[in-house]
């Protein structure tokens, strides 16, 4: 894992170099994590697509985040396709960084996980919108080039897709719940640049900064509930549809 210094982005990392379980590691310029990318400098754009070679953004962003904040640099990249899976219900303009929308869904997030109210959030994700998981996964796998997920902070929602494609891809429990919290490096840069956005800056301060860093308990918790409820990562997606050629296909993906 290293990460992509941007002007215009603060949460972008290359997700190469994850030591897998059958001793192998994760290709570099496969796949990226991001935050909002609606401020790409020309050099950003550069970097990306010239650089490491994204030709697929998949975006997590509800729809009435992408209509508010407009088309992004990358957008004026003719080859490069966004492939837009919102993983939250639609409701109005509801993003990962607004305390209002995970307020109305505070008590399934606790009914789902009471030890860990994110955690139980991560989990309503698979409830709510499954097939946009799916099809963010797939959408992965069959990128051309290296595929950049991203939100509007890059750490909750990209945190769950990412760390379902890094666990198909076989790396190390460990290695993913690491890159889950490495993000809390970032903290203090994300809430500067979402305070910034017309979009985000009413919402980003109604919770506290300590409890919107991610932790890696969080992301274990999440991975352990899916063992137990669902048979694993992949059980979960088995049941959606997302079979063994799916998991070949992002495997090959990912893995050098």
């Amino acid at each position: 894992m290293r990460w992509i210094e941007l002007d215009g982005a603060v949460n972008v990392r290359d997700l190469g170099a994850l030591a897998t379980d059958d001793g192998q590691v994760t290709a570099p310029h496969r796949l990226l994590r991001g935050d909002n990318l609606q401020d790409l400098s020309p050099s950003d754009v550069r970097t990306l697509v010239t650089d490491i070679g994204v030709t697929t953004v998949v975006d997590l962003r509800s729809p009435g985040e992408v209509a508010s904040e407009g088309p992004g640099p990358l957008t004026r990249v003719g080859f490069v396709r966004h492939a837009y899976h919102s993983v939250l219900p639609e409701q109005g303009t509801a993003t990962d960084a607004a305390a209002d929308p995970l307020a109305n869904r505070r008590d399934g997030a606790r009914s789902r996980y009471p030890g860990d109210i994110r955690c139980g959030y991560y989990l309503g994700y698979l409830e709510d919108r499954p097939e946009q998981v799916v099809g963010a996964l797939r959408s992965i796998a069959h990128s051309t080039g290296a595929a950049l997920v991203n939100c509007a902070a890059g750490k909750d929602r990209t945190g769950v897709v990412v760390a379902l494609a890094l666990t198909v891809a076989g790396v190390r429990r460990e290695a993913v719940v690491a890159d889950y919290a490495a993000s809390a490096e970032r903290m203090e840069a994300i809430l500067g640049r979402l305070r910034a956005s017309k979009t985000y800056a009413c919402d980003v301060d109604s919770t506290p900064a300590a409890e919107q860093a991610p932790r890696p308990q969080t992301m274990a918790a999440f991975l352990d509930q899916l063992d137990s409820r669902y048979g694993g990562v992949r059980g979960w997606l088995a049941e959606r549809g997302f079979g063994s050629s799916d998991v070949s296909a992002l495997r090959a993906k990912l893995v050098a």
